[in-house]
């Protein structure tokens, strides 16, 4: 089979989130499995270099207001194909935001390039190279299905992917004419969303099969809790809607022979954990001996980290401590920090991302906190799982799918690997950190829930079996 991902980050040449691990994960997965996957991305700043050592396969005189090129190059396990549009995708900023941390206002022109792009591909622009399904990837990718839809060509089938439904891609419709969309398309069974182009209805209405990122948030995603306005919709397609549970890279993300880490360690012995412990404490100004915390992570509403600050001083009392590292809402960035310094020594914060830090973290961490009001998979706790640093999930979405509580039963049955709560308050969150605090405390029964933990599968071989299932579904339609 011939795929073709079409994406707007991939780890590790670009990324903003756990969307670009999955994009650079999955293709290696099903390779094993004689998949030939490449991989669409824009060639933003950051991958310039790349793209120069790259051969041409598609050029555009104008593609959405320019000239553009798309060039193939592989580079770490990958096959990718970069679009190189330097007036879309060549400017100083996030990759979505600019300076200003507002949207990029052509966003809308900007990722219908991209879909534009991968419809052609589709439709056999690449000479002797077409894909036999297209995966397109959340809502930057979702204008794919359209754009083949309007060529009257014969089309290979689409399955997009939700890594996150709260992100949809919404736009007046005075720009259907500049994203050469056909007005036709623009009603209540077609693009249109509440006034407005949605690129990820776009999808979810004329893709062949759907996927999202765990089982738990699939049956979500029904609901109007979690639905975001779509679940009318995703009820009406719940039959062609899989729930797949993300994994992991496990080459990337190995304690044994981790290259960012001070000490390397395995579940059958992990005493490395205390010489990464103490770089950790170093690197957050941490003091004491008591569980230490880690958040790694965006920091909004979604991530239950306002829910965090209530349960801090209950925690610091425990003599629990907390390193943090993430950035995003103004609000809960000053709060953190003024958290660190109301219990220096038990709390450090850290405003910003680095991944070699967020290696260290989970190795040198007792336990990963993940208090999130909704999440479609999450990532975060897979790497804690893998790294023996238990996580504490909030149960939802993909958290409930892949941490198994210290409760009673699974600790008489030995298979606990981590600390769950609900519903998703500060008051529960607060009872699921006690509970740690009151497991870190015995040593025999932590050091059991940490080998259990390192040795539960969080790689790619199942789930990539499922989305191979799910493309060979879309091929019969």
């Amino acid at each position: 089979m011939n795929l073709l991902f079409v994406a707007s980050e991939c780890a590790p040449f670009v990324k903003t989130g756990g969307l670009a691990d999955v994009i650079g994960a999955v293709p290696k997965a099903l390779g094993d499995m004689g998949v030939t996957t490449r991989v669409l991305i824009p060639a933003y700043p950051a991958i310039q270099g790349l793209a120069a050592s790259g051969k041409q396969v598609i050029a555009f005189d104008d593609l959405f207001g320019g000239p553009a090129q798309v060039l193939a190059v592989k580079a770490e396990g990958l096959d990718l194909l970069l679009l190189d549009a330097p007036h879309l995708f060549d400017r100083e900023g996030s990759i979505y935001l600019g300076p200003d941390g507002q949207d990029w206002p052509d966003n809308d022109v900007r990722y219908a390039a991209l879909s534009y792009v991968g419809a052609q591909i589709g439709l056999g622009a690449i000479k002797n190279w077409t894909p036999d399904v297209i995966n397109a990837h959340d809502w930057q990718a979702g204008l794919i299905p359209v754009y083949l839809r309007q060529s009257g060509q014969p089309t290979p089938p689409v399955v997009t992917t939700i890594h996150n439904i709260a992100f949809q891609g919404n736009f007046a419709p005075s720009r259907l004419n500049v994203l050469r969309l056909d007005s036709e398309h623009y009603t209540p069974d077609g693009i249109e969303y509440f006034g407005k182009i949605s690129y990820l209805k776009a999808a979810l209405v004329m893709s062949d099969k759907i996927t999202t990122v765990s089982p738990t948030y699939a049956a979500e995603l029904l609901t109007p809790d979690f639905g975001m306005g779509l679940d009318g919709l995703l009820r009406a397609r719940a039959g062609d809607l899989h729930g797949i549970l993300n994994g992991i890279d496990l080459d990337v993300w190995n304690p044994e022979t981790d290259p960012t880490l001070v000490a390397n360690y395995t579940a059958r012995s992990f005493k490395g954990k205390a010489a990464n412990r103490a770089e950790l404490e170093k690197r957050f100004n941490l003091t004491g001996d008591g569980p230490l915390f880690c958040v790694v992570s965006r920091m909004t509403s979604q991530k239950g980290l306002d829910l965090l600050l209530e349960c801090l001083p209950s925690m610091v009392a425990q003599g629990g401590r907390l390193a943090l590292l993430g950035s995003g809402d103004p609000h809960l960035e000053k709060e953190f920090i003024a958290a660190s310094n109301r219990h220096a020594g038990s709390v450090g914060t850290i405003i910003g991302y680095d991944e070699d830090l967020s290696h260290l973290m989970q190795a040198g961490s007792d336990a990963i906190l993940i208090p999130s009001r909704f999440e479609p998979c999450g990532l975060t706790q897979l790497y804690g799982l893998r790294y023996g640093t238990l996580p504490v999930v909030a149960r939802t979405g993909g958290l409930a799918d892949t941490v198994i509580d210290a409760n009673e039963a699974a600790m008489l049955a030995d298979v606990a690997t981590g600390f769950q709560f609900a519903p998703i308050n500060a008051t529960m969150l607060g009872h699921a950190i006690t509970r740690t605090i009151h497991a870190y405390a015995q040593p025999k029964t932590w050091a059991s829930m940490m080998r259990r933990a390192m040795r539960h599968p969080v790689g790619w071989d199942l789930s990539a079996a499922k989305y191979l299932d799910v493309y060979s579904l879309a091929q019969e339609r």
